[in-house]
């Protein structure tokens, strides 16, 4: 029977015409809900992971590092260690920057393909091909300073896979108390 105060002929209640239904069809559930505490959850249980980047390398036509710009703290750390930072003489700020292009770098591309070595798998500073083609004994900081030829481009390098990486985001605050600000 109707609640409402005052009922019409169209809007008195009617039995529902029972619809039959179809064999076979599996019944779907009821889906609850979401909280928003469970969509937090759900976000913050997601790596954050940064995606690969070109880095054009200066004097050398055509050629682009895949860059992994995924770093952390404990990375810069060691990486600044291995420079000499804890030495008498310091940080060699080259050496830190060929540690940061070095290890962040995923991959070469020429021309825009990605060039693979011998054995199908993609190149970094590790690969024998670049050490042999660079005559560096060493992928780092021997065979980056090779590949670029210039050590000023090195360190511009690496101050633009730092950028990439986030170390010079801004982080943005928002006034609740203004409405347009959320939005």
């Amino acid at each position: 029977m109707s609640t409402e105060l005052y009922t019409d002929e169209s809007s008195e209640e009617k039995p529902a015409a029972k619809k039959a239904a179809p064999t076979g069809a599996p019944k779907v559930p009821d889906i609850p809900e979401v909280s928003i505490l469970e969509r937090l959850r759900d976000t913050i249980s997601k790596e954050v992971e940064r995606p690969i980047v070109l880095l054009e390398v200066p004097e050398r036509e055509g050629v682009m590092l895949r860059i992994s710009p995924n770093i952390n703290q404990s990375k810069m750390r060691n990486w600044r260690k291995q420079a000499g930072e804890e030495t008498k003489n310091g940080l060699d700020p080259t050496k830190f920057a060929c540690y940061v292009v070095g290890h962040s770098t995923v991959g070469v591309e020429m021309d825009g393909e990605e060039v693979m070595d011998d054995d199908g798998y993609p190149m970094n500073f590790a690969s024998s091909a670049i050490l042999k083609m660079t005559s560096a004994g060493r992928p780092v900081p021997d065979a980056v300073r090779n590949f670029f030829g210039n050590d000023p481009h090195v360190e511009s390098a690496a101050l633009a896979v730092l950028e990439a990486a986030g170390f010079s985001d801004v982080v943005d605050t928002v006034d609740p108390m203004n409405e347009s600000s959320l939005s």
